[in-house]
């Protein structure tokens, strides 16, 4: 059975190093085998999560539409930035929307079984390691099983070429490993 992978970033910054990381691990994945959905977290317009808002309006539309597309995915590959060693309030946002309970559905359903690949791209020397962290312990908490390998990029700003790839062979060697491990991961576990 082909993989299913969403695949975005945790960044809508029009020039986010995040998002190039992401477009690439998409052709990535798709080359070995899987079926790639890019999105960009942008086009939802998910508010701050405020249980006050969920509970006076209910849920999002834009939050209904990413909970559909977790649930109908077998997994995700996320290049996540590094906001001030931690995670982008983006990603988390995004997270805290999509577990939101619904009637009739298992709780976390969303999440659970499903496997994540994590990279991150940053100017700094580190390239977002210290983000990766905290993005492994929030998705395994959840349920999600986060492939071993992850890759941080640093010096993001010189490590991409004009179409979109990784200029430096270890950078685009060790996120097609991550892609590769992810995508094999969730080919087996729903086998």
């Amino acid at each position: 059975m082909t993989a299913r992978l969403l695949v975005f970033a945790g960044s809508v910054r029009r020039e986010s190093f995040n998002a190039r990381l992401a477009r690439f691990a998409a052709r990535e994945a798709e080359a070995a085998g899987a079926a790639a959905v890019p999105v960009d977290l942008a086009d939802f317009g998910l508010p701050l999560y405020n249980g006050d808002l969920e509970a006076d309006e209910g849920l999002p539309a834009g939050a209904a539409r990413l909970k559909e597309l977790f649930l109908a995915h077998d997994g995700f590959l996320i290049a996540s930035p590094e906001y001030n060693g931690s995670i982008s309030p983006l990603l988390k946002n995004t997270i805290d929307w999509v577990s939101r309970p619904v009637a009739g559905q298992p709780p976390l359903v969303w999440f659970t079984g499903k496997v994540a690949g994590l990279m991150a791209a940053s100017p700094g020397p580190l390239g977002g390691l210290r983000g990766l962290v905290h993005v492994r312990q929030i998705l395994s908490g959840i349920g999600v099983i986060v492939a071993p390998a992850q890759h941080a990029v640093a010096r993001a700003g010189d490590a991409f070429n004009s179409d979109g790839a990784l200029a430096e062979d270890p950078h685009a060697a060790a996120v097609r490993r991550v892609v590769r491990e992810t995508v094999r991961l969730a080919a087996k576990l729903n086998a």
